[in-house]
């Protein structure tokens, strides 16, 4: 397994462009099925997570050709409905290829989608939602088959502002019969960026962004090409980098409206932050204050993908925090990490309690999931001395090449793979 080797204690700085959203690209990958052609889309992130859904997109009999950050998918020789068992398992946003697939086939079979492992995260509201279209589930010891002669519009509410659930029903319901009205619907910037891609298409969706969408069901979609908007989680983990360093970024092809809950976050601890059009500048010359209390909550309010990053700034801030997470029940993993590393963090239930030292020191610390994985790189980026983390496939699934992107920043990273087994004189 490849490693991040960082020599910490350098303060970050310069000019970095963002890449584009992971979380935007996965399920607008999905919705190409939607319409038989050729799909291009640009700003597509190079990630692990983007490989393996390219290759379930392979595998269900489409043609997808890689130009850097442009992607084409030509959907018109897709084929087959089962989403492959062993590719389900990298990745949870495999999920994301039920409503398309049942929407296009009439069935969709697939299996429980692996992923980071943050807490429980179930696919109830998803089924449910497909289930008031009118699909059938099937639900076996392992596989998941829905089956729906026609598709129906009807008014879903629900229980939780699930940002795939809603997704999912929103790309089955495009191709419906009459309209569908979803309620308590997640607002994330992603969700709009669907709704984007799916009108270019030529369906018919408005609310995207607000509690309530309307999909008007229309009876086919055309190709298009379409540009992923930029990475928040990225932007946000560069720009609390920076902070935690003492540095000053500027961060370029951004969207600071996405970012609004960090960015007050940041300047309560002391952060300076300007933004215009899609340019983001961070400096923090001095300590970072404390904050009493942040809690993470669905869009607009502060994301659970940046808690772990935050909580390093707030283990160097000059007093006693609070963080409180509310959406996943395992997401404190990498407090354990940071212990070792000389942060003073407590946990108990949902809430972490955070006394500010003065400096961190490096030591050799494990990735538990994708975004613990990004806080302990920020960890070795502000500790003192030489911070190895290992399982670095985690991050990988939503940083492209995050060791470039700091070095870019005058970082001291670096990784190492480790020599084939052949190569290995050892052995």
């Amino acid at each position: 397994m490849d490693k991040l080797v960082i020599e910490g204690g350098k303060s970050l700085s310069g000019t970095i462009r963002i890449h584009g959203a992971k979380n935007a690209a996965l399920p607008i990958l999905a919705a190409s099925l939607l319409a038989a052609g050729k799909v291009q889309l640009s700003n597509v992130p190079r990630l692990l997570d983007i490989d393996v859904m390219l290759d379930i997109l392979d595998r269900i009999g489409c043609t997808t050709l890689r130009d850097q950050e442009t992607v084409v998918v030509d959907t018109s020789s897709a084929n087959s409905f089962h989403v492959p068992e062993d590719l389900m398992g990298q990745m949870r946003s495999s999920i994301f290829l039920m409503g398309p697939l049942l929407a296009r086939f009439g069935e969709v079979a697939v299996y429980q989608p692996g992923g980071c492992a943050i807490g429980e995260r179930k696919i109830d509201l998803h089924l449910r939602g497909l289930k008031a279209l009118g699909a059938e589930i099937e639900e076996l010891e392992q596989q998941i088959i829905c089956r729906a002669g026609k598709l129906k519009g009807t008014d879903i509410h629900l229980d939780f502002p699930s940002v795939g659930a809603t997704e999912n029903i929103m790309m089955a319901a495009v191709l419906a019969e009459g309209t569908t009205i979803i309620t308590n619907a997640a607002r994330e910037p992603e969700i709009q960026d669907l709704q984007n891609f799916l009108n270019a298409m030529g369906a018919n969706i408005i609310g995207a962004g607000t509690d309530t969408i309307t999909i008007q069901g229309v009876s086919q979609l055309s190709p298009c090409s379409y540009t992923i908007i930029p990475d928040r989680i990225v932007a946000g983990t560069v720009m609390i980098a920076a902070a935690a360093t003492r540095g000053s970024v500027t961060l370029t092809h951004s969207n600071p409206a996405h970012l609004s809950s960090l960015i007050h976050v940041l300047k309560r601890a002391g952060v300076q932050i300007s933004a215009y059009n899609d340019i983001i500048n961070v400096s923090c010359m001095s300590r970072p204050k404390a904050i009493e209390r942040v809690e993470t909550s669905p869009y607009p309010s502060f994301p659970t993908d940046l808690q772990s990053q935050v909580m390093v700034l707030l283990s160097l801030a000059d007093g006693f925090s609070v963080m409180k997470e509310t959406v996943f029940e395992g997401r404190f993993k990498h407090v354990d990490e940071l212990t070792r590393m000389g942060a003073d963090i407590s946990t108990d239930l949902n809430c972490a309690f955070i006394r500010g030292v003065k400096r961190l020191y490096g030591a050799t610390v494990e990735a538990t999931d994708l975004r613990a994985g990004a806080a302990l790189v920020i960890a070795g980026l502000a500790a003192q001395g030489k911070t190895i983390v290992e399982q670095v496939h985690h991050i990988d699934r939503g940083y492209e090449h995050i060791e470039q992107l700091f070095q870019n920043l005058g970082a001291d990273i670096h990784r190492f793979s480790p020599l084939p087994k052949s190569l290995d004189l050892a052995n």
